[in-house]
């Protein structure tokens, strides 16, 4: 039988061709989506874990507890050579080339050599005072003089001026492009605000081993609460603090490749029941002449093992690629940064197994019913199995007890905003859908059958007629569609709706564009011209600053604004309440001093004598008055905050530099920020997933329209002499590939129908349970989106019908009338 199964695959091999490509491309897509998570892991802990890669220990005070004294207790110990304490703080820069004010953060250099992890792209590191080391993000060039304002604990600032000596490399940092770094020596951190070192970063003798060391600072600190890792814990722990989502999206591209896997399982599976339909006097033959039933069995799943094991092969290769593609393509300037390529042994086991698993569980089905018959009555195909037999009262009983125990889950996580309890019903539900699939779809499609004879004529009321013939396989082709379909329409639908209600909680939170701050100082009335002249900002709106004594009888800063001028500003009141006269806005922190809520009254002092108002609750960061009550408490009340609004087609990030530039040039102090740079941050970071997403989607599809074609081949095997009587009967060629169109059309659009709706239900279910706890969901359905994948999944199912229809079509009449 072994000769007799590698012939079998040698003759049918242009068939095996469509198991082979599934297979390959489901495999490609498990692997590709394990090694490029492997590969941003690394990535990520080269860049962000990078500090501590070169220590051999590290010391953290998780309850804030000062490392100070530690250091000389720890340089004391046997086999340290050095304890690098690492201080951090912030300063103001002020950056050649550039008049506004920009933040950076400070960290200290190690002066240990072994514990210096920064990467230069050009110059040196700092040595001593006045010199410093900047990321790409600060903007500087080597040679610059900074002028830098530090701040102490009482808020005391100190001007100084350092010049970067060196340009640090931070190598695909996800948090590199959020702020600008400084680098300075330790000392220098210190003298800018820094109070006590945030870890110790500890390096043992030459050759020393990382857990000896980090066992022997354990000892000495023995009796505290300080946290003692390894160089490589640390790193870990580092990378965790960034990467968390990261697993999240992994184990979401890893559910859509399992979709792809059990789309390729049905493509296997009718891939063989093809070939053995075409192969049924073969085998009889075989049956006849001695082999017995587990011989026959033996021979098909030994081709289905040797076929899952080829294609599993090619498809890890295919994955690898795909991922070093991708690799190459992202690069590390992006959020999900990449920089070559991770393969671990269990991702090329992985994919091995799971391709020739699934291949051979695939081929159990059809192996088991080509030996179910007997040698005599399998000159002929077998004739399809009554949707009332006891196997399909099983699926009915089990589809139901699995579909409307999942509708109730995802009703509950829906309406208790719990992801896992809706995903949990979408899971029974979508197992359910596919076993009551033979019963919901023939008779939609009978349905649809109806209406599409009345256009297409003959050729159309004979697909009617075929599709609704074998319920089993009609359901079998819609359902490799519809898988896809639905996975597709539920990730644009949910992407979609999950966009809005970012933007729209953005929005919320940050209702003002961009914030200019005067930092203290008063802001020129010219400078609100001068801003709402830039080229992208559409309106402004200045907010005056004055003190006023509270009810603690404490001054208070509290900015007066013009509602009428602001509301054309705003993007949003929903957080940021505006104060109508006789009301102030209190921020949080206002109500917790003064013992208020919402509805109570405040009563602020100022030149212009006392004045009681009631209390508003706000996301706000100082007490709002309306600017006619802030004048008559505080005359001298001056602009001390402008709010500005941009276009929603500009390049948001030039605006915010231009504004930056000429709000610094007028006030030297003054600082802007707003949420224009964060949303389009956000939309990258959505972008790229949407990307990755419709990409590896669109393998699903690609795999049941696989699918789609095979099954139409099954048909045409199947109904072979049926063929040949009506050409025999007058019906043409082209009538013929016409109807064998008409049938894939049929099935494709009722399949992209049905995947809509049911995708589109799911895709609003995850949103709703996802994101019901952040705020006010957003339901954004793109009907243009949704249209063109109905169009696209029946074009496509269209197109597969084309090589089974031409060989339908060449066959002769006699030929086929004979079998």
């Amino acid at each position: 039988m072994r000769a007799v199964t590698l012939a079998s695959i040698r003759a049918h091999l242009p068939r095996l061709v469509a198991s082979t490509l599934a297979i390959v491309i489901a495999v490609g897509f498990v692997v590709a989506t394990l090694v490029l998570n492997e590969t941003m892991k690394n990535t990520v802990l080269e860049a962000a874990g990078a500090r501590y890669v070169g220590a051999d220990a590290v010391v953290t005070a998780e309850d804030g507890s000062d490392l100070t004294d530690q250091v000389a207790r720890l340089s004391a110990v046997p086999g340290v050579r050095s304890v690098d304490p690492g201080y951090e703080t912030s300063v103001s820069a002020v950056v050649p080339g550039r008049t506004g004010t920009q933040y950076l953060a400070v960290e200290s250099v190690a002066t240990d050599p072994q514990l210096r992890w920064q990467h230069l792209t050009a110059g040196a590191l700092p040595t001593g005072p006045g010199e410093v080391a900047v990321s790409e993000r600060a903007g500087a060039a080597l040679g610059d003089v900074l002028t830098l304002t530090s701040y102490d604990a009482t808020d005391q600032t100190t001007t100084t001026e350092a010049t970067v000596v060196g340009i640090v490399d931070l190598r695909g940092d996800p948090s590199a492009d959020l702020y600008g770094r400084l680098y300075a020596t330790g000392d220098q951190a210190v003298a800018w605000g820094a109070t006590q070192p945030v870890e110790l970063r500890i390096s043992g003798a030459d050759g020393a081993d990382p857990a000896t060391v980090a066992g022997a600072v354990t000892t000495a600190l023995a009796g505290t609460t300080l946290v003692v890792r390894t160089g490589a814990e640390q790193a870990g722990e580092s990378v965790a603090s960034l990467t968390g989502d990261a697993d999240f999206l992994t184990t979401g591209l890893l559910l859509f490749a399992g979709i792809a896997v059990l789309v390729a399982g049905l493509v296997i599976a009718n891939t063989f029941a093809v070939l053995l339909a075409q192969r049924t006097r073969d085998l009889a033959l075989l049956r006849c002449v001695g082999a017995t039933a587990q011989q026959v069995r033996r021979s098909v799943l030994g081709e289905a093992l040797l076929t899952g094991l080829a294609a599993s092969v090619i498809g890890v290769l295919a994955g690898i690629g795909l991922a070093a593609a991708v690799s190459a393509v992202v690069g590390t300037d992006s959020p999900i940064p990449l920089s070559g390529v991770s393969v671990p042994p269990y991702v090329v086991l992985v994919g091995l197994v799971v391709g020739t698993l699934t291949t051979l569980l695939a081929a159990l089905a059809p192996a088991r019913a080509a030996t179910r018959v007997a040698p005599l009555a399998a000159l002929r195909p077998t004739d399809p199995v009554a949707l009332r037999s006891r196997g399909g009262v099983v699926r009915l009983v089990i589809g139901l007890l699995l579909a409307l125990p999942g509708i109730g889950l995802m009703a509950i996580g829906v309406v208790t905003q719990e992801v896992f309890i809706a995903f949990a019903g979408v899971v029974l539900s979508s197992l359910g859908g596919l076993l009551l699939a033979q019963r919901a779809v023939p008779p939609v499609v009978a349905g649809a059958g109806r209406l599409l004879g009345r256009v297409g004529g003959l050729p159309a009321r004979l697909a009617a007629g075929n599709a609704t013939r074998n319920p089993r396989r009609t359901a079998a082709t819609a359902t490799a569609l519809l898988i896809g379909v639905t996975l597709t329409t539920a990730m644009v639908v949910g992407a979609s709706s999950t966009r809005a209600t970012a933007q729209a909680g953005l929005v919320a939170a940050y209702p003002t564009d961009v914030i200019v701050e005067g930092n203290g100082e008063t802001l020129p009335a010219a400078v609100l011209d001068q801003l709402t002249a830039v080229d992208g900002v559409v309106a402004g709106t200045a907010l005056t600053s004055g003190q006023l004594v509270g009810p603690d009888q404490t001054e208070v800063t509290v900015k007066g604004v013009d509602v009428a001028q602001a509301l054309p500003v705003l993007r949003s009141t929903t957080q940021l309440k505006l104060p109508e006269p006789g009301t102030v806005v209190l921020p949080g922190w206002a109500e917790e001093t003064w013992g208020v809520s919402a509805g109570h009254e405040v009563t602020f002092t100022g030149a212009g004598g006392p004045r009681t108002f009631t209390v508003v609750s706000g996301d706000t960061s100082d007490p709002l008055l309306p600017a006619a009550d802030l004048a008559a408490l505080a005359p001298d009340a001056a602009p001390g905050t402008l709010w500005l609004r941009l276009g929603d087609d500009v390049e948001q990030n030039d605006v915010v530099d231009e504004v930056t530039d000429i709000a610094g040039t007028a006030a030297p102090s003054s600082w802007v920020s707003g949420m224009a740079t964060e949303r389009a941050a956000i939309d990258q970071v959505v972008d790229v997933l949407l990307l990755i997403v419709t990409g590896l989607l669109g393998v699903a599809v690609l795999i049941a329209l696989i699918g789609v074609g095979n099954t139409l081949a099954l048909s045409v095997v199947e109904r072979r002499q049926e063929s040949g009587l009506l050409r025999a009967l007058g019906l043409t060629r082209r009538q013929l590939r016409g109807l064998l169109a008409w049938e894939a059309v049929l099935v494709a659009g009722v399949a992209a129908v049905l995947g809509v709706l049911v995708g589109g239900v799911y895709g609003l279910v995850g949103v709703a349970s996802a994101l019901g706890e952040v705020g006010e969901l957003t339901v954004s359905v793109p009907w243009l989106q949704v249209a063109a994948i109905v169009v696209v999944a029946t074009v496509a199912g269209l197109l597969a019908s084309v090589l089974p229809a031409r060989r339908a079509a060449m066959t002769p009449p006699v030929a086929a009338i004979a079998g």
